[in-house]
């Protein structure tokens, strides 16, 4: 791949190395790898998911800080990994759905916009929202579950912390010993679909949410190379700029971030929706009941306004950009290191 540095034709290219195609990975070594490397991110990135979700489940705004202090002095470390053990159980499934639908959306939608004429900017840019529409929906069939119970254990023991006045009182805070305690308990008081709460919300939240980001991150990386790019390559033979492996990374990181920042602020709504309704209930004649969408939205309005909507939004942007900037990274250099041998000529 090569992009032109400057608006004129005339002016210096940078070579990029070009993007490897889903029928050029190995797809074993592809899935295989993927799970490690991402299990190793998530369990990284945990304590910052947990922070979120306790920061969405609040009646009232409690900073990072005290939030990360109170967790520490009443539950120990041990604390910020609540529900990791079933949350790492979901990402090996959930992440093969993620990346194959990924690809093989990139790959066909990219060669169909092509033949349509579309330039190469705007191409890929609709195959990236188009591979991070289908990649989440799928993904989504296993995460929304998984999500459901390890959000539980999330916030199991947040009552009895120092900051227990700050916490709603439709929280449900059944007691459970572990994701396979809660996970019969779920499905003993609320049945299969006890298990799918805010699936719909979940793709509201999530489908749009990676359609914006790998849209975003397409323009952000032609963006950054077009403008700054030259400065952090080194000239070759031909005459263009080739980038080393470092400016590469640099330039992934940066847009991978940009990205998440504008997806962020676009979706942390409807993720704080999410989010309640998945683990809070609501009473109705003394009976505890699933809360529903109007209800959640009602109670945030009368809670804080628009500004209870963003709570947590600190943690998830750091969340989403440090994840997504891993991510990004270490998803490229997984390709490269699945990318098929090829077979030497014989004459």
């Amino acid at each position: 791949m090569s992009l032109s540095a400057t608006e004129d034709d005339s002016g210096p290219e940078i070579h990029i190395p070009a993007d490897i195609d889903w029928h050029k990975l190995d797809k074993s070594k592809f899935f295989f790898l993927g799970a490690a490397l991402f299990s190793g991110v998530s369990a990284a990135l945990y304590p910052i998911v947990v922070l979120k979700t306790r920061q969405q489940v609040s009646s009232a705004q409690v900073s990072c800080f005290k939030m990360s202090f109170s967790i520490m002095k009443y539950e120990g470390f041990r604390g910020f990994y609540r529900g990791f053990g079933t949350s790492l159980m979901g990402t090996v499934p959930a992440r093969a759905l993620y990346m194959g639908a990924l690809e093989v959306t990139k790959s066909s939608v990219g060669t169909a916009t092509v033949s349509l004429g579309f330039s190469d900017t705007t191409a890929t840019a609709i195959a990236n929202a188009a591979a991070g529409l289908s990649s989440a929906m799928a993904a989504q069939l296993v995460w929304t579950p998984i999500d459901v119970v390890s959000q539980r254990l999330m916030v199991q023991g947040y009552n009895d912390i120092n900051s227990s006045k700050n916490v709603n009182s439709n929280v449900n805070f059944c007691r459970y010993r572990n994701g396979l305690d809660a996970l019969r308990k779920i499905l003993h008081a609320d049945g299969p679909k006890g298990l799918y709460r805010g699936f719909g919300i979940s793709i509201l939240t999530y489908a749009p949410s990676n359609a914006v980001w790998w849209a975003s991150y397409s323009v952000a990386h032609k963006l950054i190379w077009s403008g700054i790019g030259c400065s952090m390559c080194k000239k070759d033979k031909s005459g263009g700029f080739r980038p080393d492996s470092k400016a590469l990374v640099a330039v992934q990181g940066l847009s991978a971030a940009m990205a998440s920042g504008v997806s962020a602020l676009i979706t942390m709504p409807l993720d704080t929706i999410k989010t309640r309704l998945q683990v809070m209930d609501r009473e109705e004649n003394g009976v505890r009941k699933p809360s529903n969408v109007l209800q959640t939205v009602r109670n945030l309005v009368q809670e804080g306004g628009l500004a209870a909507c963003y709570r947590g939004l600190g943690p998830r942007w750091a969340s989403m950009a440090i994840s997504a900037t891993t991510m990004i990274t270490t998803y490229e250099f997984l390709k490269r290191l699945s990318t098929k041998t090829q077979a030497p000529l014989t004459t």
